[in-house]
Parts: structure tokens; C-alpha cells; sequence
């Protein structure tokens, strides 16, 4: 998330964003409790696997994963549209756009 004027994100795929806008998250411990959440999920499912549990219920339960990281992704969306690209748009900052698409476009694959 963009959190400050230097805020620089780094990804596997190789790539640096510097943003020149400055804001603050109303969502931040909202997406920590989301991020936890299906980290809890995940654990229990390598114990479901370790354990040798029947595999419809692994997949009920990385389905609860799924959601919580899907749920998770909407609120970071939802956050940043309604901070970084209003901020960038407010200071002429066209390049957010770009970053978002690409955003959403490695999201949705």
C-alpha cells in the first residue's frame, strides 16, 4: 500500500514504482486482521495435508483461503482508488493509472 512520498514497491516480476504523493490508509489494520486471517487458513490446511485429511475437505478449506485473500485484494483496491488515484489525479499524476492497470491485470491472472 502506499504509505508515504518514496514509497517504492518491489515484486517478483522485477519492477520499481516511486509515488510522489503522500496519504494515510483507513483500511490498514482492517487488511492486517484479513491478511492474518487467511495465513490461519493456509496453516490449517498444510496440517490437513501433513495429516492426510480427505481432499474435499483441503479444498473446502482452501476455498476459505481464496475468499479471504479475494476479500483482502477488494479492500486494498477499494483503498487505493480511493486514495492513491484520487491523490495522483489531484496532482496530475497519469502514471498511477498505469501502475493500477498493470495491478489489476497480474490480480486477475
Amino acid at each position: 500500500m502506499c504509505t508515504n512520498d518514496t514509497d517504492i514497491h518491489e515484486h517478483d516480476h522485477e519492477h520499481k514504482h516511486e509515488h510522489d504523493y503522500k496519504h494515510s490508509h483507513k483500511h490498514t489494520k482492517a487488511v492486517l486482521d484479513r491478511l492474518a486471517r487467511a495465513i490461519g487458513h493456509l496453516s490449517s490446511v498444510r496440517g490437513m495435508v501433513e495429516n492426510g485429511r480427505d481432499c474435499s475437505e483441503v479444498l473446502i478449506q482452501l476455498a476459505a483461503v481464496r475468499s479471504a485473500i479475494n476479500k483482502t485484494c477488494e479492500v486494498i483496491l477499494k483503498d487505493h482508488l480511493e486514495h492513491c488515484i484520487v491523490d495522483a489525479i489531484s496532482t496530475g499524476n497519469t502514471e498511477a493509472m498505469d501502475d493500477l492497470d498493470r495491478a489489476v491485470e497480474m490480480l486477475m491472472k
